[in-house]
């Protein structure tokens, strides 16, 4: 039986029902047949796996590793695959290193089959946060075949704060951000910023995603979603903004207003 989360309601009331639940909700998801099933046949294999080549032919192995990194779409595209995985990340010219989405990078690294790198494939313990991420990411699949902005919000929750920690500038986690298009998506509509905003130079879009953040949290500095709180209020304006646009695209503007309302 395929897994149905169980999210009652959207907005941020099924997002505080989906919060309580997550541990119980995830620990079932995860120890389904299939998933249990996945993860050690990619625990039993992916040790043999020494070259692009390799991981790329086996497609139980690869459904695993890109799902891990919420790459799940790419999986049959293996020529473009195996050469994010063959060129690895160390020289500025390797595709990875050429992509906006910077997921494609980081998915290179985590099993090191570039020119000079030291392969991971055989180490246990990040294979296995490999294999748990992957589940993760499918349980957020599986949220967004119900709700998708649930599925943005889980996905948020992570890699927003991962990414306000690195150690790099405001303007590069800005550029980091927008290319990654869930948090793209989740930062445009928490802003109030129109799909056509897509379409301006990339200097300007970093010039008003910044000054929009800034005037609706005082910064415009993303580290400030290092802390757990900060992230909370952007997921809670994101569903908000999002609940609202549904809304306005089904019943009148009063109607919305009495339901925002709780009337």
């Amino acid at each position: 039986m395929t897994f149905q989360p169980v999210i009652p309601t959207g907005g941020i009331v099924g997002w505080r029902f989906l919060q309580r639940t997550y541990d119980a909700q995830l620990e079932s998801f995860s120890s389904s047949a299939v998933n249990e099933r996945e993860a050690k046949y990619f625990l039993d294999n992916i040790g043999k796996v020494q070259t692009a080549e390799d991981l790329v032919s086996d497609r139980r192995l690869l459904q695993v590793a890109l799902g891990a990194f919420g790459l799940e779409d790419d999986i049959n595209n293996r020529y473009f695959i195996q050469k994010i995985l063959s060129d690895g990340t160390s020289a500025d010219d390797a595709l990875s290193n050429r992509l906006a989405d910077k997921r494609y990078r980081e998915f290179s690294q985590a099993f090191g089959l570039g020119p000079g790198e030291v392969r991971k494939t055989d180490l246990i313990t990040n294979m296995e946060a490999i294999a748990q991420d992957n589940v993760v990411a499918r349980f957020e699949v599986a949220v967004g075949e119900a709700n998708e902005t649930m599925r943005i919000s889980l996905y948020a929750q992570h890699t927003l704060s991962d990414l306000a920690a690195q150690d790099s500038s405001a303007d590069t986690k800005w550029f980091d951000l927008m290319g990654q298009p869930p948090l793209r998506s989740m930062m445009e509509t928490a802003l109030g910023l129109p799909s056509s905003f897509a379409q301006l130079d990339i200097d300007k879009q970093l010039e008003v995603f910044k000054d929009r953040l800034s005037k609706v949290t005082g910064s415009d500095d993303l580290a400030q979603f290092a802390d757990e709180a900060a992230v909370s209020r952007l997921t809670d304006q994101y569903l908000a903004r999002s609940q609202t646009a549904q809304l306005q695209s089904t019943i009148s503007p009063a109607q919305t207003a009495l339901i925002l309302l709780g009337a």
